[in-house]
């Protein structure tokens, strides 16, 4: 399933994306080292259940030989064999061929865990390489990104894989032909994600990825880099865990760093006017505004009471900020005003998505479990909860309506993707909103989708069945007759 699109903007990312540098021997030790601590805790905690006290296999002594042990661990896993009871390690130290380690080929480096990946100092010297300039030269034009493909960004699993798809569209305003240009593995299952260029590198502009899943942290990924095996910021995440046995009972005991999360990350938004901020929402009901060039939390709100599945920074007043709840609320809080408790409004049912109208600043809509859409304006605010604000209610589909999206072109087009496995068009000029377009684009049920900002008419969407589709919303007939005239202007898209 793909779970959540991010459009890149055009010109963002380096035409020739860099590969990322091999981990230094100092990160590979420590990445054994946990997994090592993890496998072995494991380990203990189950032979306490199964009560194994006297075990004749047990040869080796962890607390012994762990230099050994580690990088045989690493070799059973590499090798498919779990690596987590004694029998792997032995296997594990097999592979490695310790007592021959030391005779390696000088003009050999081998690196790893026991997989046996040899590495050369220069193609040249690599006999398996030929025609070496012929071949860099095929995979330069390969991985090059041209001024005017798009860009989209898929939280993609499959087989208890994670992904990050990095998907190219070539010539987005004619034929669409698009392709994955590289993959990011990410260890946990992705449940949203949040485009933004803060430099945390440094310089200008970056071009990273945040990513929320079912562990209490987000990982924000550096797209320009190929290969890369390890985010480039992490904010919040489990500091420590340990399982403990008392009595015939296992007991689990979490610690997590400061201000992090304590839950699934299911709502992430990049501020677009103060660029280090990024909001984002999670299933231990707080909403947390984090400061990525530092990464640290710098406020923490726990204005709902339930799950929070959607946050959205206004797009012209950016201290302001929506976050809607499985609450059955929308709640919105204003930055400059950090005493108020903030503005309310009761929607009578479990919040998927929020978005505001980039070309109105006061106007908003809201997409429910229920299969509705109702849409607000803050004008009309109160400190109470109130299901009487309403603007207008639209019962949209016949399933949860997971993803909404407005035009960033076009005012009063809003696009509705749901569960029920359809993608609607809806104009909502003078809050009595119509259907104008529908259709069912073999998504499955529908998680994201997305209109691009710099090819306005051309809509991302993707869901159950894992593939990224598009749809140029403009070859509808009712579409093109209606809206047509904004393709023709030489408009500049608004921000969304």
């Amino acid at each position: 399933m793909i779970s959540a699109i991010s459009w890149v903007p055009k010109g963002a990312s380096k035409s020739v994306p860099s590969v990322a540098d091999p981990p230094s021997k100092e990160e590979i030790e420590e990445i054994k080292k946990l997994a090592l601590l993890e496998k072995v805790s494991d380990v203990e905690i189950e032979e306490d259940e199964e009560e194994v006290e006297d075990d004749e296999d047990m040869s080796l002594d962890a607390s012994k030989q762990p230099a050994e042990i580690e990088q045989a661990l690493g070799a059973a896993s590499a090798l498919g064999k779990g690596g987590s009871n004694i029998h792997d390690i032995a296997d594990g130290l097999d592979e490695l061929n310790m007592d021959d380690y030391d005779e390696e080929d000088d003009a050999i480096d081998v690196f790893g865990t026991g997989i046996g990946d040899t590495y050369y100092p220069s193609n040249e010297l690599d006999p398996y390489l030929k025609d070496n300039n012929d071949e860099d030269s095929e995979e330069l034009e390969d991985t090059m990104i041209k001024a005017d493909d798009a860009v989209v960004v898929c939280a993609h699993n499959e087989d208890d894989m994670n992904h990050l798809l990095v998907c190219i569209i070539e010539d987005p305003d004619g034929e669409p032909n698009m392709y994955v240009h590289h993959e990011i593995v990410i260890p946990a299952f992705p449940l949203c994600t949040a485009w933004l260029d803060c430099p945390i590198k440094g310089g200008e502009k970056g071009n990273f990825i945040a990513v929320g899943s079912l562990e209490p942290e987000i990982e924000i990924w550096d797209l320009d880099i190929m290969d890369e095996v390890q985010p480039s910021l992490t904010l919040g995440g489990i500091a420590e865990k340990k399982k403990k046995k008392k009595g015939k009972k296992v007991k689990k005991s979490i610690k997590y760093k400061e201000d992090s999360h304590t839950g699934a990350v299911l709502a992430l938004d990049w501020n677009k006017g103060f660029r280090n901020i990024l909001a984002s929402g999670s299933a231990d009901k707080t909403v947390k505004i984090w400061d990525v060039s530092t990464g640290k939390c710098k406020i923490t709100m726990d204005h709902h009471t339930d799950k929070v599945q959607a946050v959205a920074w206004n797009h012209h007043e950016h201290e302001v900020l929506l976050s809607g709840s499985f609450d059955h609320t929308v709640v919105m809080r204003d930055g400059r005003v950090p005493s108020h408790s903030g503005f309310k409004w009761a929607v009578g049912a479990d919040v998927e998505s929020l978005a505001w109208d980039p070309h109105d600043q006061h106007l908003f809509v809201a997409s429910l479990e229920n299969g509705t859409v109702v849409g607000f304006d803050i004008r009309t605010a109160t400190s109470n909860s109130s299901s009487d604000l309403k603007k207008f209610t639209i019962h949209a589909h016949d399933k949860a309506v997971c993803a909404i999206s407005y035009n960033p072109l076009v005012p009063n087009l809003l696009a509705t993707g749901s569960e029920d496995k359809m993608v609607k068009l809806w104009d909502l000029s003078n809050n009595q909103p119509s259907c104008i377009a529908s259709q069912n684009l073999k998504a499955g049920a529908v998680f994201s989708l997305s209109f691009s900002g710099d090819s306005p008419f051309l809509l991302a969407l993707a869901g159950s069945k894992g593939k990224l589709e598009l749809w140029d919303t403009l070859s509808d007939a009712s579409v093109s007759k209606r809206y047509g005239k904004y393709a023709r202007q030489n408009t500049t898209p608004a921000s969304t």
